[in-house]
């Protein structure tokens, strides 16, 4: 009969205490006392060195095994406990064990990213064209990234050159479309060397055509046309260069921050930024704005945490890029209604930038808000009654009368305004998924 208590002996002979010793013991026989059993019924070593040993009936925890090496142990194969008790099979081989590690590493690794995702926010950032979403991430990694050295900036010379050519050319071939005349004659040879330029491959900036863009830049004709840009195509950017062609021009230029923000490069595919605060992962993704690019979205959709939708405040009296018949600001409400509406997105939050408040306040001056829109009511060269009416024409697109709308006044190329405005934007994220990330 077997025994209780520590002092109980196995059918091999040895109390707990000598089975525990032994397992100490530097190339001893290794015994394993099962999980919970206050007693051994047997233990054997089998062909391989492993131990099994059996506990007795009823016992919590059942069996355990552990490979050991026990290379001096003579091979005897392993019998069936007298008691009835069932012997675990053992003989792991290498191929097995080493499958079984693998199975525990992927195992740990799957815990810790879905760790590591719960501390993971996704901000999709949508809007039409030119909105300012490129900008805006170009600010989060200012605010919160590591801003732009002197390297990074040099790769935005050829970029501000481009830009500068590009904002030129379209004025010159608006003036012929508006059929305004050059104040001076002569200013027409200069747009015929401007307009010879393939703007996409401008690498350097020199004479002749830094003088010939200066003296295209103060001719009354081209300002005419500059004043009349809401009737074709012009980058916001272009007043902000050719304003300051010679600090551009000179042969030490380095963009400055400002010049990096306002430099414009269509968007093409998906761009991701992620950066660190307060321990959680902010990852912003920035997709195409032109409709060509919006069949690409459809991949950025899961998970999304929150929706920032960007809206130019300017654009109430511009055309589409892709069609000139159709109002900008009645395509980006469109696409507002589109996406808060999709399924995708009935768990995320959605935040409104009303952005390119400078330019409105410039613009609503001489372009009245209710030549475009005649449901406006407000006063003329009112830019807060304007902003607030077009921020109410998005707010009531929303069908869902419990989803809130949170809505930001921005200037993207406002670094201060963006840092205050995100400091607001991350903490209603986060309260908004307070215990997901455990923060309560």
């Amino acid at each position: 009969m077997v025994g209780t208590g520590s002092d109980s002996r196995t059918e091999s002979g040895l109390t707990r205490k000598e089975v525990l010793q032994q397992w100490r013991e530097p190339r001893a026989v290794h015994y394993v006392w099962p999980v919970g059993c206050d007693r051994v019924l047997s233990g054997r070593p089998c062909g391989c060195g492993t131990l099994v040993v059996g506990c007795r009936e009823g016992a919590v925890g059942g069996n355990e095994r552990v490979v050991v090496l026990g290379d001096h142990l003579k091979p005897t194969p392993h019998e069936p406990f007298k008691t009835g008790i069932s012997v675990m099979a053992c003989c792991l081989s290498e191929e097995a064990k080493e499958q079984k590690r693998i199975n525990q590493e992927i195992e740990r690794q799957l815990r810790k990213d879905k760790r590591d995702a719960r501390r993971e926010l996704k901000l999709l950032l949508l809007g039409t064209g030119e909105s300012g979403k490129s900008t805006f991430i170009k600010q989060m990694r200012i605010i919160h990234g590591s801003g732009y050295s002197d390297e990074d900036k040099r790769g935005f010379i050829k970029l501000v050159y481009q830009n500068i050519f590009m904002a030129m050319q379209s004025m010159i071939k608006a003036m012929d479309l508006l059929k305004i005349p050059y104040k001076d004659p002569r200013n027409s040879d200069a747009a015929e060397l401007v307009r010879s330029v393939d703007y996409e491959t401008v690498t350097t900036f020199d004479s002749p055509f830094v003088e010939a863009i200066k003296q295209l830049w103060f001719d009354s004709g081209i300002q005419e046309c500059y004043d009349r840009r809401r009737e074709y195509q012009l980058t916001d950017s272009a007043k902000y260069y050719l304003s300051d062609v010679d600090r551009i021009a000179a042969t030490d230029y380095l963009p400055t921050q400002q010049d990096i923000l306002r430099v414009r490069v269509p968007t093409t595919g998906i761009i991701e930024y992620p950066f660190d605060l307060d321990s959680i992962i902010f990852r912003m993704v920035d997709v195409g704005g032109q409709r060509s690019e919006r069949r690409k979205w459809i991949h950025c959709f899961e998970n999304v945490t929150s929706i920032i939708f960007l809206v130019a405040l300017s654009e109430y009296d511009q055309i589409l890029f892709e069609s000139d018949n159709e109002n900008r600001m009645e395509e980006s409400k469109a696409l507002f209604k589109t996406i808060i509406t999709y399924p995708w997105f009935q768990n995320s939050s959605v935040i409104l930038f009303l952005n390119k408040k400078d330019l409105l306040e410039e613009k609503i001056m001489y372009s009245h808000l209710v030549d475009y829109f005649p449901e406006y009511d407000g006063p003329k060269k009112d830019a807060i009654h304007a902003r607030e009416f077009i921020l109410k024409m998005f707010v009531d697109l929303n069908p869902d009368s419990e989803k809130i709308i949170y809505s930001h006044f921005t200037c993207a190329t406002d670094t201060e305004n963006i840092r205050f405005v995100f400091a607001a934007v991350k903490d209603t994220i986060l309260q908004l998924n307070l215990k997901e990330y455990n923060l309560v």
